[in-house]
């Protein structure tokens, strides 16, 4: 003991890091990623649609929610709808170009803000460029596409070498890579981007969109040697373009390389926002030195006019409820994600702690079904607007994680005051109404105990103190900076901070004065 009290008197406590970016008000966003086919069924055929998104607004402004990101829209043979078969029109079983065009402007009339998600490297074999271009050299679409051979019988494979993919339903799609070297490529991209960004070519755009999510976007894609340096040949020259209609568009991109803190895309591509996959991993790792080296790059090296979005699902993760069933450590992982800095997006379900892992059933987008499941609304798995799209489809609804009476309904949850739909709630609306966590710069706290992580968010004159136990056991924290004054604004109240006790994986926020 006397070794141990002899360490920590020695310990240099480091208030604040070096870096520390300015306030960024775009970091004041709360977006709800929702895949629309699973949301909720207007109509009654399973399928999720806009309509049924646009009845549940109310629903995810209760929650806090400020912007959604949409999945692609575009008609496709693939469920998720990446892989193209028209960029131009919306998939019929979301619904009309007109039901699009009535929730944007909902959302735009309610103060909210839509994302959405484009994927234009790829199309499959029903898109009009691969009807008229394959076996046609001398096709008006013939350098849309890449082949592998002059007389274009064989157009090129996409990412991991895939000539396309089985669908769930036992199809096989075939799929190819676009060229996004040509010229008529870049100009067909611009034309599209400028519609969903003006549809109406008014200028008021409030029948348009606030950004666009690039999916796998890539400077070299898939390592094609024909598609090398895009971010100077397409993406910039694309971006900048729909930028000159509305200057407000924030674009978000995807990395490829998910280890990559994305700022070549800042600096290279034009993009506004990246995924911040690097801080998600230290989140999960609850360990205290990776989630200081993940936010001391992510967030604080970020650039002042950009943003990273925090997360802890997305369509290709696994449920964070299912690698954490722990209620605690889902509580937890919330108020990192929410209250650390950049902008937090919300994996629709992730809110109630739905459960999906992937599975092996080979070559097919049937593995992801469980990440993608119908969001529960209610306690018994049935009711009006189930979006049960892939009921009866074997292994993939036989092994369904929407129980009836599982305690992760939206139904059951709102009835429980210590549910994690209702901590998500309190933890939104205390973002929104403090001005250092909704939008302040982030600094690292430094305190003595590894098992304790701190940070600083910080606005103008008002300092806040959010502290998380990362562990299951009950710990002590010191912090050395001292102050007159320290209000708990979250957790357990607390006159001061000097020493701080928590139970296992407890969260307090403080104001500092």
């Amino acid at each position: 003991m006397k070794k141990y009290c002899i360490l920590l008197s020695l310990v240099i406590i480091t208030c604040f890091t070096s870096h520390a970016q300015k306030a960024n008000p775009a970091n004041a966003e709360i977006i709800y990623h929702v895949c629309q086919r699973s949301f909720f069924d207007s109509n009654g055929d399973l399928h999720g649609d806009l309509k049924g998104l646009q009845q549940k607004l109310p629903y995810l402004q209760e929650l806090g929610v400020t912007s959604i990101l949409l999945f692609p829209l575009y008609e496709a043979d693939c469920y998720h709808n990446y892989f193209a078969n028209d960029f131009d029109k919306i998939d019929p079983e979301f619904g009309s170009m007109q039901d699009y065009l009535s929730l944007v402007k909902e959302l735009h009339r309610r103060g909210m803000k839509v994302y959405m998600d484009m994927e234009t490297q790829y199309v499959a074999e029903k898109h009009q460029w691969w009807k008229d271009a394959v076996g046609n050299p001398g096709s008006k679409y013939s350098d849309y596409l890449l082949f592998e051979d002059s007389a274009h019988t064989i157009p090129a494979t996409i990412i991991a070498d895939l000539r396309g993919l089985n669908s769930y339903d036992g199809s096989f799609i075939k799929i190819t890579t676009v060229n996004l070297k040509s010229e008529k490529v870049l100009d067909y991209n611009k034309k599209l981007f400028s519609f969903f960004t003006d549809p109406n070519g008014d200028g008021k755009f409030d029948d348009g969109v606030d950004g666009f999510r690039l999916d796998h976007a890539m400077d070299n894609l898939d390592g094609k040697p024909a598609l090398r340096n895009l971010f100077r040949d397409f993406w910039k020259p694309l971006l900048d373009y729909v930028k000159q209609i509305n200057p407000r568009l924030q674009n978000v991109a995807e990395q490829a390389d998910w280890n990559d803190y994305g700022f070549t895309y800042f600096e290279q591509a034009g993009v506004d926002r990246m995924f911040g996959f690097g801080l998600r991993s230290a989140i999960l790792s609850f360990d205290k030195k990776a989630l200081i080296r993940a936010a001391d790059t992510i967030l604080a090296k970020c650039p002042d006019d950009k943003s990273q979005l925090i997360f802890l699902e997305n369509h290709d993760l696994d449920r964070f409820a299912s690698l954490e069933p722990d209620i605690r450590k889902q509580k937890a992982a919330a108020a990192l994600m929410i209250l650390i800095g950049g902008i937090p997006s919300i994996y629709y379900g992730q809110e109630i702690g739905m459960l999906g892992k992937s599975v092996s059933l080979g070559n097919t987008d049937g593995n992801d079904i469980p990440r993608r499941e119908a969001f529960e609304w209610y306690k018994k798995n049935e009711g009006p607007g189930m979006a049960f799209w892939y009921k009866n489809t074997g292994e993939w609804w036989n092994k369904s994680n929407v129980k009836t009476g599982d305690g992760i309904s939206l139904e059951e949850q709102k009835a429980d005051k210590g549910s994690l739909f209702n901590y998500y709630k309190q933890l939104i609306r205390l973002k929104k109404s403090n001005p250092a966590l909704a939008s302040g710069k982030y600094a690292s706290a430094g305190n003595n105990n590894e098992k304790v992580f701190s940070f600083y968010r910080s606005s103008g004159n008002q300092k806040v103190l959010v502290v998380v136990n990362l562990s299951g056991e009950p710990q002590m924290a010191n912090f050395q900076e001292s102050h007159k004054k320290a209000n708990s604004i979250f957790g357990k109240e607390l006159r001061q901070y000097q020493s701080i006790q928590l139970n296992p994986y407890e969260v307090a926020v403080l104001e500092l004065k």
